[in-house]
């Protein structure tokens, strides 16, 4: 299992997230090959590491 030191990640925020403490995810593109995933409510909570093809291509299918 890969590990990745995320105590200096730059978090973003969906932009599908609501104003009001919705439910929300946010990525970090800091890292090469893999992209974090939290929840925006539990920011010390767990992780998820997917690797970025299989970000790209979920983002791909997202938006088609």
């Amino acid at each position: 299992m890969r590990k990745c030191d995320l105590n200096n990640a730059h978090w973003f925020k969906s932009s599908y997230s609501n104003g009001s403490g919705g439910d929300c995810v946010e990525v970090s593109y800091d890292f090469t090959g893999v992209v974090p995933v939290r929840d925006s409510k539990v920011t010390d909570g767990p992780v998820l590491l997917v690797p970025a093809t299989a970000w790209t291509a979920f983002l791909a299918d997202i938006k088609a």
